[in-house]
């Protein structure tokens, strides 16, 4: 019986995909893979001459449209919604982004899936961050109401998100020489591309240390590659917030939903000693990118 992968277009899922094609992990045939648009669809339509199906639903659906999708599958890999918005404002349990969660993971009840793989994210558990808050209540329904098998995949932070850690960096025209954060501490960065092969091991199964780096050192990277002096500056959470808000021009909601991250990072939530990636990677015949590689290429 398939596996399902739930957003299977977007950067994680298609790299996970990906994957497990590129390395025989599974056939295309073996795969149910859904699309909330027509330019996903299209993404997948090379999986699809495999033998995957696609098949479209958001989050939006009702239950009986999540049912139709999972259909079939006895695994089901849930990628977390992207509509961060529904957590601003301190949203209420069941009302933020665990809510798209909730509507999918009922589907797969009804349906019968054996096994739900769900892509949490690397930070503690209970987390200072509120980009957290819609994982732990998530996490915690997996704990409670989910009979069956589940794995809760905790992905690292991507490579490619440094631009939103570093202050909101904008990689086309952002000039600053100094850029006010609210928190620093080392992160256990990890390349979307490198998620995806570790994350296909995984699904895919039957039932050198990895470096860490801070804001200050991403910093350095960025400087390196654009030829000129670039430095963070710590501040307060309220400092952060109103620079953010006032003379950078970013909606407040975001912001005052993102800048708790901060405090996570000064309590090092997102520094992880642990060498279960390179080992999934190496499976495979490789090694992770490096933070520095990633930071060059984005600011090519």
């Amino acid at each position: 019986m398939p596996l399902a992968i739930v957003g299977a277009s977007g950067k994680l899922g298609f790299a996970t995909l990906g994957a497990l094609l590129d390395h025989g992990l599974l056939l295309a045939s073996n795969l149910v893979l859904t699309t909330s648009s027509a330019t996903g669809a299209q993404k997948l339509q090379d999986a699809a001459l495999n033998g995957a199906l696609i098949r479209h639903v958001n989050w939006d659906d009702s239950p009986s449209g999540w049912e139709a999708a999972l259909q079939g599958c006895d695994k089901l890999f849930l990628i977390s919604s992207s509509r961060i918005q529904k957590d601003f404002g301190d949203a209420p349990s069941g009302h933020g982004r665990e809510e798209d969660h909730f509507k999918a993971l009922e589907a797969a009840k009804v349906v019968g899936v054996q096994h739900v793989y769900y892509s949490s994210l690397a930070f503690s558990n209970p987390s200072k961050s509120n980009v957290m808050t819609g994982h732990e209540r998530t996490e915690a329904w997996l704990t409670k109401e989910w009979s069956g098998q589940y794995t809760i995949i905790r992905e690292g932070l991507y490579n490619e998100s440094w631009p939103l850690y570093l202050g909101h960096y904008n990689v086309s025209d952002d000039e600053r020489t100094e850029i006010p954060i609210a928190g620093d501490s080392k992160i256990s960065w990890t390349s979307i591309a490198d998620l995806g092969t570790a994350t296909a091991t995984i699904l895919a199964a039957p039932s050198e240390e990895w470096a860490a780096y801070s804001l200050s050192e991403v910093a350095g990277m960025v400087a390196k590659a654009k030829g000129k002096e670039i430095q963070v500056k710590i501040t307060s959470r309220d400092e952060h917030e109103a620079y953010y808000v006032r003379q950078r021009g970013t909606e407040e909601p975001f912001i005052k939903w993102w800048s708790k991250t901060y405090d996570a990072l000064r309590d090092r939530e997102c520094e992880i000693q642990d060498p279960t990636l390179e080992l999934l990677l190496g499976k495979q015949g490789l090694k992770p990118k490096h933070m520095e590689a990633t930071v060059a290429e984005m600011l090519r």
